[in-house]
């Protein structure tokens, strides 16, 4: 447990410095909040992803305080030597290139260590693009799930994005240009036809944010002029679209012919390999189908 001793966390807290967790723009400067601003000016140090990249920032706001890097390769080093300026009485800030840290970028390892060795952790709120891109999609807002970035080779993809077939909620996750077509399109074959939503630079000068059909979406990042560029959030609707082919051949149960099968003797995968043929879908697809009827069974 993070917090067994209860006594010693209340007495560290009391004699040691503070970590603040702070959230920086993802691309407009002005969207750092008064609160940010305030705490990087006054902490002892700023460890940051890129500190190059960050001193454009403090430099805009006329923060001189010291900064270091922290990023995925001298995470585990350095995590080690800012808590030890923690415990010395010194407050630090982790700020990442953009965003919030620790969401897909370096900062969950020394907030760990920081609530293990009993140092206080604050966060600092503001700009993250995941959300930015869900509320401005015009998706179901109401419930969703952040997925990160999808595996970069196909097969690993797929079977990331069978495993959320199931889950009942907008989906979002982080796609890098040169992978977006080809996971658009997977995404498709795997969940099926449904809205969505590519938000590309947000907040920055050449933002756009497209909506459509995946099928659509697709079609337009594949047009000669319309290739992807720069940081792509993905938002996905949580169900099928209504009248679509995949929504039509779903009718027929994947899970009734799949059970027919192995009543004929054939083990699981067989069964939904010759279901897949006889529904005229790929195995993925009856996979994903039998996943979710399976899933809407269960109480």
């Amino acid at each position: 447990m993070l917090f067994a001793n209860f006594g010693a966390w209340c007495q560290n807290s009391r004699m040691a410095g503070t970590l603040y967790v702070v959230s920086t723009p993802i691309g407009n400067l002005e969207d750092l909040t008064y609160r940010a601003v305030r705490v990087l000016s006054e902490v002892d140090i700023v460890a940051c992803e890129d500190t190059r990249h960050s001193q454009k920032l403090l430099h805009h706001y006329g923060i001189k305080t010291k900064t270091v890097s922290y990023h995925e390769h001298n995470e585990r080093d350095r995590a080690g030597e800012l808590l030890a300026s923690i415990k010395s009485g010194l407050d630090v800030a982790v700020v990442s290139d953009a965003g919030t840290p620790g969401i897909s970028d370096p900062g969950f390892r020394v907030v760990r260590m920081a609530l293990e060795a009993g140092l206080q952790v604050v966060p600092i709120p503001g700009p993250t693009a995941l959300v930015s891109a869900l509320v401005a999609s015009g998706l179901p807002s109401d419930e969703f799930f952040f997925a990160g970035f999808l595996p970069a080779r196909s097969g690993a993809r797929r079977s990331r994005l069978a495993d959320l077939v199931a889950i009942p909620s907008t989906l979002v996750f982080y796609e890098a240009p040169h992978r977006l077509v080809a996971s658009l399109v997977d995404v498709r074959e795997i969940l099926g036809e449904r809205e969505a939503v590519v938000a590309r630079e947000l907040t920055k000068l050449h933002e756009e944010i497209v909506r459509g059909r995946l099928s659509e979406i697709v079609s337009w990042f594949s047009q000669a002029g319309h290739e992807p560029r720069g940081e792509m959030v993905v938002v996905i609707d949580r169900k099928v679209i209504a009248g679509s082919d995949e929504e039509t051949k779903s009718s027929e149960s994947v899970a009734s012919i799949v059970a027919s099968f192995e009543a004929e003797g054939l083990d699981p995968r067989s069964a939904l390999k010759k279901s897949a043929r006889q529904l005229g879908i790929s195995r993925d697809e009856a996979y994903r189908r039998l996943t979710a009827e399976r899933s809407r069974e269960k109480p």
